[in-house]
C-alpha cells in the first residue's frame, strides 16, 4: 500500500515522462507476460502484459512501463497517439497496423530473424553438417560486424548512414536473392522454411534501419529494457490488484528511465519523495524529470 501511495504521488512525473516519449522519433515498443490475482470478471491464472515504450534517442532515453490486461495492438495506438517517426518491434501480429499508420516507419528486429535460423541449427543436434541455416547466420553476422565497428570508431549517426548504405545494403540485397531463391526449395513446414518465410514476410521491416544512423537493427532495446522487471518477477510471480500493477509499472519506469540516464536510481527516488511534496506547477514538475537532476 506504502508503494502504491508513492507511485499516486509520482503520478505527474509519469505523465510527463510519456509526453517526452512521444515527443522523440523513435520508439521501441515490447511486452511481458504479467498474472494479477484479483481482476475483475478475469480468472487469476489468465494472462495480463507488462508493455515496455523506449524512446530510442540517446539524448533523452526515457522507459515507460505500463501494464494492461491485453496484449491486442490497440495499447500501442493508443500510446503512440499523433507521434510521427519510427517504431521498432517484433513480428508479433499485434503490430501489424503499424505498417499502415500516417506518419510511422515500422521496423523490424534482426535478432528474432537470426533466432529462428538458430533454432535449426539446435534441432539438428551436436553432429550436424553446416547448411542454409549457416548460411543465413553467416549473411546476419556480417551485418553486425559493421554495426560493432562503427560503434569502436565512434561514428556519428550520418557516418552510421553512409556505411550502412555501402557496406550493409549490398549484403542485404546479397542475402534478399538468397532467401527469395531458398524460399521455393524448402519444404515451407519445416525449421528452415518458417526461418525463411518469418524473414521474407518481415523484409520491408527489417531493412528499415539502414535509413537513419541513429536506427538499431534489432529491438534489443526494448528486449533490455523489459528485462529487470522479468528479473523482478521471478521473485514476486505475480501483483495482487491491478492497482499494484501499475503502481510497479510507474515504479520501474521512474527507476528505469533514472538508470538510462545515468542517474543512481534510489538516490534519485529519494530525492523526488523529498521535493514532490513542495511541487506546484508545472515547471516543478519539470525539474523533478532524470535529465534535469544532477
Amino acid at each position: 500500500n506504502w508503494a502504491m501511495q508513492a507511485a499516486s504521488a509520482c503520478r505527474p512525473l509519469l505523465n510527463l515522462l510519456q509526453d517526452e516519449a512521444v515527443a522523440g522519433s523513435y520508439l521501441n515498443i515490447d511486452e511481458t507476460t504479467l498474472q494479477v490475482l484479483k481482476e475483475s470478471g478475469r480468472d487469476p491464472t489468465t494472462k495480463s502484459y507488462m508493455w515496455i515504450f523506449r524512446r530510442g534517442d540517446p539524448d533523452r532515453p526515457v522507459l515507460l512501463y505500463q501494464y494492461h490486461p491485453t496484449r491486442s495492438g490497440d495499447v500501442a495506438r493508443a500510446f503512440l497517439g499523433e507521434f510521427t517517426g519510427y517504431v521498432q518491434t517484433d513480428g508479433f501480429n499485434g503490430y501489424d497496423f503499424l505498417d499502415h499508420a500516417e506518419n510511422i516507419r515500422h521496423i523490424g528486429c534482426w535478432a528474432h530473424a537470426r533466432r529462428k535460423f538458430m533454432d535449426v541449427i539446435t534441432a539438428q543436434g551436436k553432429n550436424r553438417k553446416a547448411g542454409a541455416a549457416d548460411k543465413a547466420l553467416s549473411f546476419i553476422g556480417k551485418l553486425y560486424k559493421l554495426e560493432k565497428e562503427a560503434r569502436a570508431k565512434g561514428l556519428s549517426p550520418e557516418e552510421v548512414y553512409q556505411m550502412r548504405q555501402s557496406g550493409a545494403k549490398p549484403i542485404l540485397d546479397d542475402l534478399y536473392k538468397w532467401l527469395t531463391k531458398k524460399s521455393v526449395q524448402t519444404p515451407p513446414k519445416g525449421l528452415l522454411g518458417k526461418a525463411v518465410s518469418y524473414a521474407l514476410k518481415q523484409w520491408d521491416r527489417l531493412i528499415g534501419y539502414i535509413e537513419d544512423g541513429r536506427l538499431a537493427p534489432d529491438n534489443n532495446g526494448a528486449e533490455n529494457a523489459i528485462r529487470p522487471f522479468v528479473v523482478g518477477r521471478k521473485n514476486w510471480l505475480f501483483s495482487g490488484t491491478p492497482e499494484g500493477a501499475e503502481a510497479s509499472a510507474l515504479l520501474y519506469s521512474l527507476i528505469e528511465t533514472a538508470k538510462a540516464n545515468r542517474l543512481e536510481p534510489y538516490a534519485y527516488l529519494r530525492y523526488i519523495f523529498e521535493q514532490l511534496p513542495l511541487a506546484s506547477s508545472l515547471e516543478d514538475y519539470e525539474a523533478l524529470l532524470p535529465w534535469n537532476v544532477t
